[in-house]
């Protein structure tokens, strides 16, 4: 295996798990904002009142998008495993 090759599977590999925190991290950050602004409004200050929504929020955004997440990974997986013989030459 080149070192080239090496590079581009980590680059894939990195790639791929950005993409798939994505939807999830936007949801956190989204709830994270609407929660700070309402804190902000009304001088709420507490910890739970910030953690508790975004959790739900990040669990359920997981839930939705655990379908499109598996199948990214399994066609990344597959172009993995296909690719074995070309990069073992």
């Amino acid at each position: 295996m080149s070192p080239e090759l090496a590079v581009d599977i980590g680059r894939e590999a990195l790639l791929i798990a950005t993409i798939i925190a994505t939807p999830i991290l936007v949801t956190g950050m989204i709830v994270g904002l609407v929660i700070g602004l309402f804190q902000a409004l009304t001088q709420v200050q507490e910890q739970t009142v910030a953690f508790i929504p975004k959790l739900i929020a990040m669990v359920l955004a997981m839930g939705l998008s655990l379908p499109w997440i598996l199948t990214r990974l399994v066609e990344y997986a597959r172009e993995l495993i296909v690719n074995i013989p070309t990069a073992l030459s």
